[in-house]
């Protein structure tokens, strides 16, 4: 495991044409993350300018508390000009005129669905999810959540609110509801995982290698430990989650995480930030 010191704007002053894929996941975004929403949105309009840029895979848990593709797509014309998500909306359909979106669920947003998808034409897509590649082999991309099987409170929960009778069930429930429900599991999953000690938030290392069977890289998110772990010619990519960092220098916050950047024969971890 190495430290990650290389920033993606150095990347982008070196060899931006050399950029063929990014990979990111818990960004967490809502209505009340206004920093992390302009650090993502700063993000997609330097990939809209990488020339040669054919994927932007997203990892799970770009939503926090994703209830439904109705809370969003049942607004009128003028309440989606003033909703948060309109402008990052906008910006990944920019994106996608170019470049193609893949996105995965993650235990934060997994009532997304192909119709919201559809509305800045990325695909949605199940785990694992396998790149071929011919320079870098078999990557396989995943959230996460399934490798932490030392979590079998979480691994129970997850089993009951993923199941597609329960999903259908909760998504005809009115918005209100929904609203009021996603609230609550927000606080007992904050409550929880205080509670837990980090060796069973953590991956699970015979899951790991059972997964790197299939693959010559892994990569996920989920656990918010960024790191690139190294098992003999196979190697596990850790994403990080989207961080608020005091500057107290001059009293700001500013934005830190750890992305994924594929280039024509490479494959790293590269540190983003974003200063407002």
């Amino acid at each position: 495991m190495h430290k990650i010191t290389q920033t993606f704007d150095e990347w982008l002053l070196k060899k931006p044409h050399d950029i063929r894929a990014v990979f990111i996941s818990d960004l967490h975004l809502s209505c009340d993350t206004i920093l992390l929403n302009q650090a993502f949105i700063s993000l997609l309009d330097k990939l809209i300018h990488l020339e040669h840029l054919k994927y932007l895979y997203i990892l799970g848990d770009w939503l926090d508390g994703w209830i439904g593709d109705d809370d969003y797509l049942n607004l009128t014309n003028t309440q989606k000009q003033l909703n948060w998500l309109t402008p990052i909306v906008y910006k990944l359909t920019q994106l996608s005129q170019k470049s193609q979106i893949i996105i995965m669920h993650g235990n934060r947003d997994f009532a997304i669905r192909q119709r919201f998808c559809d509305v800045f034409n990325a695909k949605l897509v199940s785990q694992p999810y396998y790149i071929r590649d011919a320079f870098i082999d078999t990557i396989r991309l995943e959230h996460g959540d399934l490798l932490c099987t030392d979590d079998i409170s979480y691994q129970r929960y997850r089993k009951v609110i993923q199941n597609p009778l329960i999903s259908f069930i909760l998504l005809h429930l009115p918005l209100s509801f929904r609203r009021k429900l996603a609230r609550n599991i927000k606080k007992q999953s904050y409550n929880q995982k205080t509670k837990k000690p980090n060796s069973i938030t953590d991956v699970n290392q015979k899951e790991v290698l059972s997964a790197l069977t299939t693959c010559d890289t892994l990569i996920h998110g989920h656990t918010h430990r960024p790191a690139c772990h190294n098992f003999k010619n196979k190697r596990r990519l850790v994403l990080g989650d989207w961080r608020l960092i005091n500057n107290k220098e001059d009293n700001q916050q500013n934005v830190s995480a750890i992305i994924g950047v594929q280039s024509v024969s490479d494959l790293q971890l590269l540190k983003f930030c974003y200063s407002s």
